[in-house]
């Protein structure tokens, strides 16, 4: 079944631009992983970055967060970060169409 996650990094002062450039290396590295159907980051009004992710299967999730793609991501931006990235692992409750009732 899908897994969809979201993590709201949380910059330090005046570095959300430095923290969404650092975060691209990684970012591309994830697009190549098995079950990655969505991995992008979003600048929040409220100051943080979100990143909105969408995996096929919670075992590819699982692979993706003990790989090399993700150690290379938070070495890129551990010194960027104010405190620690908010993470919400959820499973989609499909309403409507395909299209606009899930992601």
């Amino acid at each position: 079944m899908t897994v969809v996650v979201t993590a709201v990094f949380h910059p330090l002062p005046g570095r959300k631009e430095e923290l969404a450039t650092a975060m691209q290396a990684g970012i591309e590295a994830v697009h190549g992983e098995k079950g990655c159907e969505l991995y992008a980051i979003h600048d929040a009004e409220d100051g943080t970055i979100t990143m909105i992710e969408k995996w096929t299967t919670a075992e590819d999730l699982g692979a993706h967060a003990g790989g090399a793609a993700e150690a290379i991501l938070r070495g890129d931006i551990e010194d960027l970060l104010e405190k620690d990235t908010v993470v919400t692992r959820m499973t989609p409750l499909p309403v409507g169409s395909k299209e606009q009732g899930q992601l």
